[in-house]
């Protein structure tokens, strides 16, 4: 296991939808999987930026998927999330219930 590093909020919403995902994680997929659950507009570059800088991290693999006659034959690029990125998410997640926990009667049910 490599040293975690600690994940931005879009980072998080990134690697959270390509577990939502599984193997039809790619750009296209993941932008609405995020506009979907998280309720806000998502930039496809921002996903593409994001994406590969998880993907240098060492937190995401990804890998050329089948040809796509909609997609005038080019394959899709899908994404996985790898060990370290499990790690990295747990990591956030944990930090942010500790963060939150006794809150409750400031902040609601989170």
């Amino acid at each position: 296991m490599g040293t975690v590093t600690p994940l931005g909020e879009f980072e998080q919403l990134i690697l959270l939808a390509i577990l939502h995902l599984g193997d039809e994680a790619y750009a296209v997929t993941i932008t609405n999987e995020i506009e979907a659950r998280a309720s806000h507009s998502v930039s496809t570059g921002a996903v593409y930026t994001t994406l590969n800088r998880l993907e240098e991290k060492g937190y995401l693999r990804s890998h050329r998927g089948d040809s796509r006659p909609m997609r005038g034959g080019r394959p899709r690029r899908l994404y996985l999330v790898e060990p370290d990125g499990m790690d990295a998410l747990q990591s956030s997640i944990s930090v942010l219930k500790r963060m939150s926990a006794g809150l409750e009667p400031l902040l609601g049910e989170v």
